[in-house]
C-alpha cells in the first residue's frame, strides 16, 4: 500500500488517484491557524500520521473482510480495494470561548450596529452553551439537542475509523476579549470517560454514548455499506455533543474515511424498504412506542427533521459520487436541511 501525504488546500482540493496502490490524502480541518508556533514542534508529524494512517487503513480493510465473511462474497472488501483511496483527517472541536474569541477576530462585514447586536447574541448563545455552525450561526433546534459539537448525521462512505478523542483545557478565561489572543492547551481526561461521541439507536429509539478504552479505534458504518450489504450492516446515525459546563474544552480526533470507488454503482434493488424510506416504517411502529417518553420521541422527530431520508438521496443505479453529491447538497446546500439560513 502507498500513501500519499498532502497539505494544506492541496489536500482539500486533490482528487482521488488512478494508481493501483491504495492512497491516503492527509487533510487539517481545523478553524484556525498560529503562524507562530515552532516548527520542531511538528517534526515527527508527518510520520506519526502516516504510520497511524496506514495502520486504520488495514484495520478497515481487515473488518471489510471479516464482515464478508458473515454475509457472504467479498463486496466490501473488493469495493475498498478498487476505490486506490482513503481520506484522513485531523479534527479539531473549538471550545465554546475559542468559537466567539474566532468570530470577533474575523473579517467584519455590514453595519457596526447588527455587527453589535450579533456580536451580543453570538457571545449569550455560546455563555448559554448554544450551538453554533463553522460559521457561527446559531443552528436550529437548539432546545432539542443543545451543546453539539456536530450536527445528527450519517456517514456516507464504508467504514469511518477513528481514534479514540483527545482533550485539550485551554487557558482562555471564561470572559471573553474583544482581541484575538493565543491559548494554550492542557491535555485532560474526558470528563464524564466519555467520547462523547452518540449514536441513534432506531429499533430501542433511544440516544447512546459511545464509550472507548484510551488506544482504541471507534469504526461507525457508512451508508455505502449499508447499501452493499443489502441492509445487512446498519449506517449509524451519530452526533458529536460538547459536555456542559466545559466552556474552555476542545477535542481533538483523527479520522480516516474509507468509502468506493467514485464511479461505483449501486443497487437498491434487494434493499429493504424499512431502511430505504424509514418514514414508513416509523409510522407503523408508532403505536408500540405510544407510551414511549415523550422527550425522546420529540428528539426522534427533530432528528428526522433534520438528517435527509436514503429515498431522497439515493437512486438505483447512482454511481458513489452522484450520492455523495447528492448527500452533501441536501445536508448543507443552500437549500438543505442543515444549510445556514
Amino acid at each position: 500500500m502507498q500513501l500519499k501525504y498532502a497539505q494544506g488546500t492541496e489536500a482539500i482540493e486533490s482528487k482521488p488517484s488512478d494508481g493501483v496502490g491504495s492512497h491516503l490524502n492527509l487533510e487539517n480541518e481545523t478553524m484556525g491557524r498560529t503562524s507562530d508556533i515552532e516548527d520542531d514542534v511538528f517534526d515527527n508529524l508527518e510520520n506519526m500520521f502516516k504510520a497511524l494512517g496506514l495502520c486504520m487503513m488495514e484495520i478497515g480493510l481487515c473488518l471489510a473482510r471479516i464482515c464478508d465473511m458473515a454475509i457472504g462474497g467479498n463486496e466490501l472488501e473488493q469495493s475498498l480495494l478498487e476505490s486506490c483511496a482513503a481520506k484522513g483527517r485531523l479534527i479539531h472541536y473549538h471550545s465554546m470561548v475559542d468559537s466567539l474569541v474566532l468570530r470577533e477576530a474575523g473579517p467584519k462585514k455590514g453595519s457596526s450596529k447588527r455587527n453589535a447586536n450579533n456580536h451580543a447574541r453570538s457571545k449569550e448563545n455560546l455563555l448559554k452553551g448554544a450551538n453554533l455552525d463553522t460559521n457561527g450561526n446559531e443552528v436550529r433546534l437548539r432546545e432539542i439537542h443543545p451543546n453539539l459539537w456536530q450536527q445528527w448525521h450519517f456517514d456516507y462512505g464504508i467504514f469511518t475509523l477513528l481514534t479514540d478523542p483527545m482533550f485539550l483545557l485551554s487557558s482562555h478565561r471564561t470572559t471573553v476579549k474583544s482581541e484575538f489572543s493565543n491559548s494554550s492547551g492542557q491535555e485532560c481526561a474526558s470528563p464524564s470517560g466519555h467520547s462523547y461521541l452518540q449514536v441513534f439507536h432506531p429499533n430501542k429509539n433511544k440516544v447512546l454514548m459511545v464509550k472507548a478504552s484510551p488506544e482504541s479505534f471507534i469504526v461507525q458504518v457508512g451508508e455505502s455499506a449499508d447499501i452493499l450489504s443489502k441492509g445487512k450492516l446498519r449506517s449509524t446515525l451519530h452526533c458529536v455533543r460538547r459536555p456542559a459546563r466545559f466552556e474552555n474544552l476542545s477535542r481533538e480526533t483523527f479520522v480516516v474515511f474509507l468509502q468506493p470507488a467514485w464511479s461505483k454503482t449501486f443497487s437498491i434493488s434487494d434493499y429493504p424498504m424499512e431502511h430505504y424510506n424509514p418514514s414508513v416504517h416509523h409510522l407503523e411502529q408508532a403505536e408500540d412506542h405510544y407510551f414511549a417518553d415523550q422527550d425522546q420521541n420529540a428528539l426522534t422527530q427533530e432528528i428526522q427533521k433534520i438528517v435527509p431520508p436514503l429515498s431522497a438521496r439515493l437512486k438505483d443505479g447512482m454511481t458513489f459520487a452522484e450520492f455523495s453529491r447528492e448527500t452533501t447538497k441536501q445536508y448543507y446546500g443552500g437549500s438543505g436541511l442543515q444549510s445556514n439560513k
